[in-house]
């Protein structure tokens, strides 16, 4: 039988999601937590491979078990043996074709941002910070240069294990409101940091040291070492992925919520 479920985490306490031979990754605790259940080593996939210290809102994930169990089991039970800082949100009963990664049609991040000249300490490791004020129109007007089917080359990790970097970015929207900045960013599928290397060069732009059109040059360039330094993880939260209405999958995104600075 094949399960799929969401979580939500802390990514601060972990080493990112995939499993890691010192048993850090949110897997590692999730597939401990499963196979606690199930009474059987069990071993469980994600939608998308978060990085160290990145956050998620609603992770979808699968997983293959024979035991029989109710669902609430795969909820409440599993949250019963996990840190307290992931959580099952829901787990149901899916078709055997059903794969978190391979069967979603759209991911989705948020990226939380607060623009001040003091460091943060209430929102450390959940908002990304940067110490001068940013020109929240510029960015916009960047970021809609971004729109579209590309190659994102310029924004991607050199360790990078993707077979194409031509990604589809069907969303790339920026709202601000007493210093705090919120990019929200939706495509087919993401790079190795490559969202964190856009918000990098979209604060380059918003702090005036590129104008907008600086973005479409980096994006034709595909150059990674054209591109200003990967910005810090805290402020990445993974919100959810897209899949087909026949898999009749409960909310599989999430809005950020709760986050105080």
């Amino acid at each position: 039988m094949r399960y799929a479920l969401a979580l939500e985490y802390d990514g601060r306490s972990f080493c990112g999601f995939q499993s890691q031979p010192t048993r850090c990754g949110v897997q590692d605790a999730l597939e401990k937590a499963l196979s606690s259940i199930a009474a059987h080593d069990v071993s469980a996939t994600a939608a998308g491979r978060t990085d160290a210290g990145v956050h998620a809102t609603s992770q979808i994930a699968h997983f293959d078990t024979g035991a029989q169990r109710p669902d609430s089991a795969w909820v409440r039970g599993v949250n019963a043996s996990l840190p307290a800082a992931v959580a099952v949100l829901w787990a149901v009963r899916v078709p055997d074709d059903f794969h978190a990664r391979f069967a979603a049609t759209a991911r989705h991040y948020s990226y939380l941002l607060h623009a001040r000249r003091e460091r943060l300490a209430l929102g450390a490791g959940r908002f990304g910070w940067y110490h001068r004020p940013l020109d929240v129109a510029a960015m916009r007007e960047a970021a809609a240069l971004l729109l579209g089917t590309h190659d994102f080359s310029s924004f991607r990790a050199a360790e990078c294990q993707a077979k194409s970097p031509v990604k589809s970015l069907s969303r790339a929207t920026i709202e601000a409101s007493d210093g705090f900045v919120r990019f929200d960013f939706s495509a087919d599928a993401f790079l190795h940091h490559m969202i964190r290397n856009i918000v990098g060069a979209l604060v380059y732009v918003g702090a005036g040291k590129h104008r907008p059109a600086w973005i479409g040059a980096l994006l034709a360039a595909r150059d990674r070492t054209l591109a200003p330094p990967t910005f810090m993880s805290d402020g990445l939260y993974f919100t959810g992925a897209d899949y087909d209405a026949r898999f009749a999958l409960p909310p599989t995104w999430r809005a950020v919520t709760g986050v105080a600075a």
